[in-house]
This record gives C-alpha cells, structure tokens and sequence, in this order.
C-alpha cells in the first residue's frame, strides 16, 4: 500500500486580501492561495489543502505574525463556532471588505459601468442583533483538543448548540451566544441542564434516535418571545413534563410550541405545529406597521437593520403613489406592507403559500387594501399573462434567495419593461449575475450596501436600475 502523500507548507505567508465568503488571499509564486481564519496583515504558516492551475487553498498551522488591525474575539466559542468568523476584525475594518466584496462582485461579474457606491450602513448593533436562532441536541458533542488529548474517559457527550462547519453530525455545545438577547441563553441552558437531569435522550445524527432534536428561540423589539421544540418521538410525558418546565420557569414567553419530527433531515418547516401555551404568533413592529410572526413565518433576523434596508430600497423607488409595484419573493409581504402608502397597487409574489397567507393577514392588520398577494413558484406565476391581467409594473421590487431569480423570471421582467428594477440581495455575487442579464436595457443608478450580519462576511445590497429607453 502506498504512502499518503505528505501536503506541503508555504512558510511566512502573508494575508494581502479577502475574498468572497470571508476566505483570507495571500500570494506565493505569483498564484492565489485562499485561507480562511487570518486577516490582511497576518502572516502564518499554511497547509496546502488543495492545488489548481491558478489558485491553492489551505489552513494556517501556525500564526507567525499578528496583523496590527487584529482584535481580540469577544466570544469563547469563536475559533470552531463558524458563526461568526470575523471577531478578530474591527467592525471598520468588516465594513471596508464588505462595501469592497460588492464592487468587486458588480465589475467582475456584472461588467457593467456603475455610479458612485454610496458607504455601506452600518448595523446599529453589533451584539445581541439577531431575533431568531436554531440549536441542535446532539449525543456526541464536538470534542476540544484539550479532551481529545486526555486519556479520560467521557461518560457523556450530549450537548445543545450549533453544527461545526462541515460536520452535519458534530454540534459544539453553547453556553454563551452574543447574537441574540440574554434571555436566549437562560432558556437553552435552563432546557439542556433540565432534559440532562432528568434523562432524556439526545438526538443522534447518524443513526436517527434520540428525543430531543432541535429548539428554535424568536424575539421581537416588542418583547415578545416564541420557543419551538422539535421532538424525534412523540412521548407524550416527557414531552409535557418539559414544556410544563419552560412555561413555568419563563413566564414571559409568547408562544410556546413543539413538533414531532421522525425525519431523517432537520427541515420542519413543513410538519404540523402544535401550540402548548399561549399565543401561536408573535407581533413585530416596523416602521409604524404591525407584523404577525409564525412558528414558520421569515422575518429578516436583524429588525433594526431591516428598517435600514427596507427604507433604502423605498426611497430608490421613488414612488409618488401612482405606480402599480410588483414586489417579487415577497415572503410575508414585509416590503409590500412597507412600500404600500406610497404606491397605488402593491402586487407581490412568493412560492411559499403560508407565506402568503401571513402576507395577507399582515395587510388586513393594517389596514392596507391596496395589496394583492399570489402563491407559487416565481418562473410560473410571473408570466406575460399575469401581467396583462394584473396591470404592467411601473417598478418593480425583487429580493429572491441567495441563488438569484432564474433566467425566465429575468426575461419576464425584462418583457414587463418596468420603469425601474430595485434589486435587493443577500447575494452580491448572483445580484451581479442578473444585472448583467439586464444591462442591455438598464443601467444602474444607485448602490447601496447594506450591513445585517455584523462579524460575518456576509452583506446586502440595495441596487437601482433603471431602464435605458
């Protein structure tokens, strides 16, 4: 049997970049080598992963110079928790590649001449932001160095927490999480030392056993809380015995619910909910206007910052009260409510039908009647004769998924010849895709960056086109 061969190491490398997806670039030999965990200034030694004709990836083995732009992470979770990799940036710093991740991203792939790119918004807060998370039971809880290493036994692995990056079957058990208010923290631990006191079995990714799956913890600015429990088996007295718990121990909560999953993936989105106690919604507030929650209701998780970026795609519309809007991948019609007092009809899209039931109840809340809302799948619906039917759009307002709007929905909107496009994106790289898609009939007018995920790569982006003749 042939020896495995040994990967090589580029000494002294020297962080110069950041690539998309937050990966780290430095140089050697004229040839791009992407990294991920360093930033610009630091120098490290790195392990050769993987090598092509015009790139090379690796990971840091040793780190022989700190960059003078490094800080300390504030979170003990931060080297494996892959939540937020950018703690040892400063937050200006985050902003500068991320405005930058934009420009790169429309002239690489856009090709297309853009106007001057107005400063990213920064996120009003760069703690405790988020409204929603989803942790994981598991019965084999990722294990540190210090405990690999130890020739003591471990009787017990369980652990409540997120997936470590690339293992689908290792969860690093949490104990603090700044993404999300305090409270989050005392219900999960207070759920974890109650169900490992009491025996109950944890989920275990491989072989498909164990009770307990998932808990999904939601908050709002109004206060209000909802907890999802996600069970693999329907034992009834243990089920009750601990929702009685988190009923009793926190009073506070909105909506307290569970589900029964057997599935063999952790989507549960599509199962029955059943609501233990309280409300089965909870209420959100944005600019002026009142949101309805679900247990599988979108919201954007950063509220303050979805004021931002839903204000910034308004005013790049420039609605006088006279235009028909679409509002394509509308979700629960959060922009549609939004933007609906300043056009004359509102007409939005989204191929998830409880969505759009949330849609039209967030309209009745509010008492908007100038809304419509339609369910299915975008290529289908949004066709030449739903706009015959329903009126030519004078702009319309996008913000599909990461992957973008699929070419025959580009071609569409292209048909419909709407005075003008406001394109918001999770995504600039696809974002960039589609413009170029369009840049022989738009051009683009205005760019703004977005930040809704303070010490992640990721960014949004708010671009303005408009039609050329």
């Amino acid at each position: 049997m042939g020896r495995k061969k040994k990967l090589p190491v580029i000494q002294n490398l020297e962080i110069i970049d950041v690539a998309a997806e937050g990966k780290s670039i430095g140089k050697h030999n004229e040839m791009i080598v992407f990294v991920p965990g360093l930033i610009p200034g630091d120098v490290a030694d790195v392990r050769i992963t993987r090598k092509r004709k015009k790139f090379m990836e690796g990971y840091p083995i040793e780190l022989k110079k700190k960059s003078a732009d490094r800080v300390d992470p504030f979170c003990k979770h931060f080297e494996i928790c892959g939540g937020c990799k950018w703690q040892n940036l400063p937050y200006d710093k985050q902003l500068f590649y991320k405005q930058k991740q934009v420009v790169d991203n429309l002239e690489r792939i856009g090709k297309v001449s853009l106007p001057e790119i107005s400063p990213i918004l920064p996120s009003q807060k760069q703690r405790y932001y988020r409204n929603k998370l989803e942790f994981t039971f598991s019965n084999s809880r990722w294990l540190t160095p210090e405990e690999v290493n130890s020739e003591e036994e471990l009787e017990d692995r369980r652990a409540l927490g997120y997936h470590v990056p690339g293992k689908f079957d290792r969860i690093l058990d949490i104990e603090e999480c700044y993404l999300m208010d305090k409270r989050s923290d005392e219900i999960r631990n207070a759920v974890k030392e109650y169900t490992l006191k009491n025996g109950y079995s944890f989920y275990h990714q491989r072989s498909w056993t164990g009770l307990m799956r998932n808990m999904v913890i939601r908050n709002t600015s109004l206060e209000e809380w909802m907890v999802i429990v996600v069970f693999h088996d329907e034992e009834m007295d243990k089920i009750t015995s601990l929702m009685d718990f988190i009923r009793d121990s926190f009073p506070y909560i909105t909506s307290l619910n569970y589900i029964v999953s057997d599935k063999k993936n952790d989507t549960f989105n599509d199962l029955p909910v059943t609501l233990y106690a309280g409300r089965d919604h909870i209420f959100e507030e944005l600019h002026g206007l009142r949101f309805k929650i679900g247990p599988n209701s979108f919201f954007q998780t950063n509220t303050a910052q979805a004021e931002a970026l839903y204000s910034t795609a308004l005013k790049l519309a420039g609605l006088t009260g006279n235009e028909i809007v679409y509002d394509l991948y509308t979700g629960t019609g959060t922009i549609a409510n939004y933007v609906a007092d300043k056009a004359r009809k509102v007409i939005g899209i989204e191929y998830v039908e409880a969505a759009i039931e949330d849609a039209k109840i967030n309209s009745e809340l509010n008492k908007i009647s100038n809304t419509e809302f339609f369910a299915g799948d975008m290529k289908d619906v949004l066709s030449d004769e739903f706009i015959r039917e329903h009126g030519q759009p004078d702009v319309i307002i996008t913000d599909p998924p990461r992957a973008g709007m699929y070419i025959d929905v580009v071609n569409t909107i292209l048909r419909a010849k709407p005075k003008k496009i406001v394109y918001v994106s999770c995504n600039p790289a696809t974002q960039a895709r589609d413009i170029q898609l369009m840049k022989e009939e738009y051009e683009v007018s205005a760019i703004q960056p977005v930040d809704m995920f303070p010490h992640t790569h990721h960014v949004e982006n708010v671009v303005s086109l408009e039609r050329k003749r």
